[in-house]
């Protein structure tokens, strides 16, 4: 019998491994499916900038493209094509892990306009639109967990969409989420919908709490420096807290009594960012039953080459995790200030990177229509 790898000891850990990529190259080379035979790869996520790296790179999307071109296809109607085509098919070679797993696994998400994280009718209009054409039961249509976007997670679950809460940093936003996944399955209920096939996690985003909070430290000084790196991890640890505490409540037992499932924790952001921490520290230091972990490739490999897999390793952290912050808060640095930093940043990342696409996807559109017109 040979040793399991890290990646196969993490999933019997009960962490759920998603790839945090999607392209048509991805799918059309078998790459995914050998990721999902290979590293216990059982789930995709996607968003925006991975869209903007997979279209604008290679020439795998040209003849889409200039078939859209053809059409008379504008730009976002070219976008719109594009990604939900790539989600379907992903959602396709999942779909034999999703009917293994209830539907908990083999789930491929797929992001509203990141313009429209301030637009609660806007994000449940476009939420609608990318369910209806996906057309699989195993999406995760993805929605920022903006004030705005909170409303409209309600509304989107209410109506038996399965969601991606995205782009989580603080705890208290946390709460709020899981009050507004809570609300939509009470209303979804009301509305005569099967609990039980209505999924959702909620993205906890990790090293970018250390990138910022790491990057304050190092202005303090030597006396700072033994916190650096701590707080992602820390953070993450109290959400799983959190967690624990709302799903054994007596509102959540009401809704387990009617068939709803519990909405996951997914750690995300979880590609380390400073070099001088370990490959694999948001994915190791942040196991326990019954969470996501999505991972950039290259942190999934290090976990399959390298992790030291030792099971739960969040349970009994948490008297230690709050000291971090307090000890954060001490030097000075304003949890709340962070958080609602990381929160514009991450929706400002987004919103570029989809305006790039848009004018990358507007060129190869114009490219096609002169190539057409050119035979």
């Amino acid at each position: 019998m040979t040793n399991p790898t890290p990646t196969a000891q993490l999933s019997a850990a009960g962490v759920s491994i998603w790839l945090d990529d999607l392209s048509r190259e991805r799918l059309s080379s078998g790459s995914l499916k050998k990721l999902i035979d290979e590293k216990n790869v059982v789930g995709v996520t996607t968003n925006p900038s991975i869209f903007q790296a997979a279209i604008t790179s290679g020439a795998d999307y040209e003849a889409k493209v200039a078939e859209l071109a053809a059409q008379g296809a504008s730009v976002e109607e070219t976008i719109f094509e594009i990604t939900t085509a790539d989600v379907a098919d992903a959602c396709d070679l999942f779909a034999p892990i999703a009917a293994s797993t209830a539907g908990a696994d083999g789930r491929v998400s797929i992001e509203v306009d990141p313009r429209l994280a301030w637009d609660t009718e806007g994000t449940i209009a476009e939420a609608r639109r990318l369910y209806q054409r996906v057309g699989r039961d195993n999406v995760h249509i993805k929605i920022p967990a903006t004030l705005e976007g909170l409303t409209a997670i309600t509304a989107v679950l209410a109506e038996g969409i399965s969601v991606n809460v995205t782009l989580i940093f603080s705890l208290d936003r946390y709460r709020a989420v899981i009050d507004a996944f809570q609300t939509g399955l009470e209303r979804a209920r009301e509305n005569g919908h099967d609990l039980s096939t209505i999924h959702s996690v909620a993205s906890f985003f990790v090293s970018r709490v250390d990138t910022e909070i790491d990057k304050r430290l190092e202005a303090i000084g030597e006396e700072a420096k033994g916190l650096k790196g701590k707080a992602g991890v820390a953070n993450a640890r109290l959400a799983y807290q959190v967690y624990e505490e709302l799903f054994s409540s007596s509102r959540w037992a009401a809704l387990a009594e009617a068939g709803a499932l519990p909405q996951r924790p997914l750690w995300a952001s979880t590609g380390v960012k400073d070099p001088a921490y370990p490959d694999t520290l948001y994915v190791t230091g942040l196991a326990a039953a019954g969470v996501v972990n999505t991972m950039p490739e290259k942190t999934l490999d290090a976990t399959y080459h390298h992790g030291v897999v030792t099971g739960d390793t969040i349970t009994g952290t948490y008297e230690e995790s709050r000291r971090v912050l307090n000890a954060l808060e001490g030097l000075g640095i304003a949890y709340d200030d962070v958080v609602a930093l990381l929160e514009a940043e991450g929706l400002e990342k987004f919103v570029t990177s989809w305006a790039e696409l848009l004018a990358d996807v507007e060129d190869a559109l114009a490219t096609a229509r002169i190539g057409a017109l050119s035979h």
